[in-house]
């Protein structure tokens, strides 16, 4: 599996860290401690300026000609080209400013940095992952940690992306309940006021307080909701149903006409949702909370994807978004309507 990690050919490392384990196929740095802002970003390899400079066109007859609305941008510290064609309005984003995001929520003692990393050919786009210093917790034991996840481009291929995501401890489900008129995340589109609203960032989000207490009051309940077995792979159909035709085969009990792709997708669901250890806890077996995380550990623990950036992409909004936000939808269902909730008439 590819990784698409940036190596350094002149500090001869991959640029990206992890804090007390390895992950993205065993490569970069591994710290024992958690690093602040500064040593974060050169143990990821991100401790470098992005400049901006306007392309040159050269006629016919050898004169060059400076435009005034096409540019690039480039590294400074080794030259290395990241972006091309960008307009005169696009805005640089330094990777020490999206690092400052992070130190200016909490004041800067609390956030921990979990991960940082370029991907691309030159490191055009860095990722950081750091973790907030509470949980969310459901039950009496079970613990979710609570994760800021920041994304931008140097390339103008992507605006910056901030998201905020609760990772459960014991098996690393990504759960992006992207709750009822609450939003996880941003983008911030890279022009003049870029900076200015990459520091609102926060409070736009309403991350810390708002969104984690309404996510441990509902998986509270739902802990607390049961739901049979045959129940659990209903919903599970519907929610990695595709398209409305698979919805209507499913109605009609028509198997014979579901793809052998869908079909085997919804068996490696079951078998996470009724084998997986981590399925075995009192908040999960045979609960809503359960038949919940069954879909979002497919997506984060057993689907095979291309490389390690498209599972980014579907996790934080793609396939594996989608889905696990209409699991999201149906088990808010099922923890009122019951049964009825799964009903497709």
């Amino acid at each position: 599996m590819a990784h698409n990690i940036y190596y350094n050919e002149q500090t001869k490392k991959h640029s990206f860290f992890s804090t007390q384990e390895k992950a993205w196929h065993n490569l970069g740095q591994i710290v024992q401690d958690y690093p602040t802002s500064a040593e974060a970003l050169k143990f990821a390899g991100l401790d470098y300026e992005v400049s901006k400079a306007p392309n040159i066109h050269r006629l016919l007859d050898g004169k060059e000609v400076v435009s005034k609305s096409s540019f690039f941008t480039f590294r400074k510290d080794n030259g290395a080209i990241l972006g091309d064609k960008l307009g005169a309005d696009y805005q640089i984003v330094q990777n020490t400013d999206a690092f400052n995001f992070f130190d200016e929520i909490v004041g800067g003692d609390g956030i921990m940095y979990e991960t940082a990393g370029a991907i691309g050919k030159n490191g055009e786009r860095i990722f950081i992952t750091a973790k907030l210093p509470d949980y969310i917790k459901v039950g009496s034991n079970d613990l979710i940690e609570k994760y800021l996840f920041l994304t931008t481009s140097h390339d103008g291929s992507d605006s910056i992306t901030a998201a905020f995501t609760p990772i459960r401890i014991v098996c690393n489900n990504t759960l992006n309940a992207a709750l009822q008129n609450c939003s996880n995340s941003i983008k911030i589109r890279h022009t003049q006021n870029a900076q200015d609203r990459l520091k609102q960032a926060h409070r736009v989000m309403g991350i810390s307080n708002k969104l984690s207490a309404e996510i441990e009051q509902i998986f509270n309940h739902w802990s607390k909701v049961r739901i049979t077995d045959e129940e659990v792979k209903k919903l599970v159909q519907i929610a990695m149903a595709p398209n409305k035709e698979t919805l209507t085969n499913l109605q009609k009990g028509l198997q014979d006409e579901l793809s052998t792709c869908f079909l085997n997708q919804c068996e490696n669901v079951y078998e996470y949702a009724f084998s997986s250890p981590t399925q075995q806890e009192a908040t999960t077996k045979g609960t809503l909370f359960g038949a919940y995380n069954a879909v979002t550990g497919y997506f984060q623990n057993v689907r095979n994807y291309k490389d390690d950036e498209a599972k980014f992409k579907s996790i934080m909004g793609g396939t594996a978004q989608i889905k696990a936000q209409k699991a999201f939808d149906l088990c808010t269902s099922f923890s009122v309507e019951g049964a009825e909730a799964l009903n497709l008439n």
